[in-house]
């Protein structure tokens, strides 16, 4: 081979290899897991200066520091401050509410990872103003949707297909998650666990990328300990086994609550009826009040956790916690201050777990380790089932604490309180309140393509309509002039009133006489069957079959009932059986992975 021949196989293979999917992906990767990374740290310092304006200090520096605060300026800046951000969720906020992690979740399952970037922004606002003011909120949450809707920007910029997309948003998670809690193998999990829900090679590799970087930049800026500064653990005995077991029980009950709480405060706050600007106000008014009181559950809380970890709280103050951080924050959220439930489960399931350390320590002192020890296992098995990440919570436990016997208790703890959890209220809060939204979740590839696909980029607009005061002759003249057989009969205003078929005008058709006695309405089939174009693919599918129809009208929503297409049932069933080929592939994909 000639030196030319060598250069030019060289370049070849050069080219090749710069533009293969994968290598673009890994590059792509490591960029978003920086930014993401940086977005973090900035979001960290966000807080802490706005809170030293409000507060004169940053709330993480400790919660006696807010105990010798004037009580006046406790109470009034998270009543005034949420004032501000009622108004805010008002005007700006779409849907005129708060986004978070479930909106990432419906983005990976049913929008192809698509995050609207004006959301994003304006959610990150939310919550920093929310944390700012001292609303009893977590900060992963944000942070996790922040970086999410960074790697969606980034897609949709660079036109990715579906399925880069959703990796890319995954790196986006596994960022946000490595650069909060000094843990990128958690946060590799939690973006495979939550939102990808499978472990390719080709999907593993550029979330590790992201991983690694975030935690990167995070342990540049802010050391080796950015969320929590956790002690040397050991296990005193392991006769202990059975204490770990009722722990678990003891947390999934706490867990239960907690997210049942989130849900009621929603419910009674609807109930009532304020106007949405005036309900985050009275939500800080709550947080100030409680405050006054027990200032450990003001901002994240980490103080308090970190304080639960080195064993320094009396019982009495932790189980007054237990109920006071669950309270203020359900009723934060509840009243659409932005914020995560990240920290709050933690903080929740370290009280849980340090009031049953001291208790155990009292009934056994020779068998019973550090409470500490229980606040940690509890933290672990509160948050797991709050946030439906079982794997990633254990690993987060490992990597925040470096041991293995720390590990097991978690693992025993975790794995019970997640399993009577799920029973009793699903997979997880954010699941949860996806449910409320009607949107249902499943894990698997093929389900996801099903719901990713929606009704509006199916239909065609090749129908006709007919006004509901129209004569026979009418209808006729325009059945003759039809291209296609489908008949939408419509009211002034273009809403849906009914549906003709063929069947229905043969016998008017024939019958000139009747032209004057009978219009469209008349013969209408009303309130037929209809699509939304937000629907998906699976419920447009399980509508045709239930009503036997092969072709339904779709408008615009159920209230307005304009019409804007008309789906047919071949082309639902064309692209299901495009859904099962890619998803096929993908399993074809990942088989060679492992292989």
């Amino acid at each position: 081979m000639t030196s030319r021949e060598a250069a030019a196989l060289v370049r070849a293979r050069w080219h090749k290899f710069i533009h293969n999917d994968q290598v673009k992906l890994s590059i792509l990767a490591l960029i978003i897991g920086v930014g993401v990374g940086y977005g973090a740290l900035g979001f960290r310092l966000g807080i802490e200066a706005i809170q030293s304006q409000t507060f004169g200090f940053a709330l993480h520096d400790g919660f006696h520091i807010v105990a010798q605060l004037p009580w006046w300026l406790v109470l009034a800046v998270p009543t005034v401050g949420g004032l501000a951000i009622g108004v805010f969720v008002y005007t700006l906020m779409p849907d005129r509410r708060a986004h978070g992690v479930a909106d990432v979740i419906e983005a990976g399952a049913r929008h192809g990872g698509r995050i609207d970037a004006g959301t994003t922004i304006k959610a990150a606002a939310l919550s920093l103003g929310s944390l700012g003011v001292g609303a009893s909120v977590g900060r992963e949450g944000p942070v996790i949707h922040l970086g999410a809707g960074l790697a969606s920007w980034a897609a949709q910029k660079l036109h990715l297909n579906p399925s880069l997309a959703l990796t890319l948003l995954g790196c986006g998670l596994a960022s946000a998650i490595g650069a909060s809690f000094n843990a990128p193998i958690a946060g590799v999990f939690f973006a495979l666990e939550v939102v990808i829900g499978h472990y390719a090679l080709h999907t593993f590799a550029p979330i590790v990328i992201s991983a690694v970087a975030g935690t990167v930049i995070s342990r540049i800026h802010l050391g080796a300990f950015p969320a929590f500064v956790v002690p040397t653990y050991d296990i005193a005995s392991f006769f202990e086994f059975p204490a770990f077991i009722l722990l678990g029980l003891v947390c999934a009950v706490a867990a239960i609550l907690f997210i049942r709480s989130m849900f009621l405060a929603e419910d009674v706050i609807n109930r009532i009826g304020w106007p949405i600007w005036i309900r985050p106000m009275i939500g800080g008014a709550v947080v100030g009040a409680t405050a006054l009181f027990l200032p450990h559950i003001m901002g994240v809380g980490y103080a308090a956790t970190n304080a639960a970890l080195q064993a320094t709280l009396p019982l009495w103050l932790m189980l007054a916690l237990i109920v006071a951080k669950t309270a203020t924050t359900a009723v934060s959220l509840g009243s659409q201050f932005g914020g995560g439930v990240f920290s709050p489960s933690l903080f929740v399931g370290a009280m849980v777990g340090g009031a049953f350390g001291i208790i155990a320590g009292s009934i056994f002192p020779d068998l019973a380790a550090s409470p500490g020890f229980y606040a940690m296992v509890g933290m672990g098995a509160v948050a797991a089932p709050v946030i439906g990440a079982p794997v990633s919570t254990i690993l987060i436990v490992f990597e925040l604490t470096g041991e293995f016997s720390v590990v097991i208790a978690a693992m025993v703890a975790i794995t019970l309180s997640t399993t009577i959890s799920h029973a009793v209220v699903g997979r997880s809060l954010f699941h949860g309140i996806l449910k409320r939204r009607g949107i249902l979740i499943r894990a698997g590839r093929f389900e996801q393509l099903l719901t990713a696909t929606h009704v509006g980029d199916l239909m065609t607009d090749q129908y006709e309509t007919v006004e509901e005061t129209a004569r026979a002759s009418e209808i006729r003249q325009t059945m003759e002039n039809a291209r296609y057989g489908d008949f939408f009969v419509v009211d002034a205003d273009a809403r849906l009133v009914g549906s003709l078929s063929f069947s229905s005008l043969r016998g008017v058709s024939l019958d000139a006489e009747l032209d004057q006695l009978i219009n469209a309405r008349d013969i209408a089939r009303l309130n037929p069957p209809m699509l939304c174009a937000g629907d998906d693919l699976e419920g447009a599918l399980k509508s045709m079959e239930h009503h036997h129809e092969d072709s339904l009208p779709v408008v615009t929503d159920r209230e307005s009932r304009t019409v804007v297409g008309i789906l047919h049932h071949k082309t639902a069933l064309m692209a299901y059986n495009q859904a099962l080929l890619r998803a096929r592939a993908e399993e074809h994909n990942e088989d060679a992975d492992r292989r």
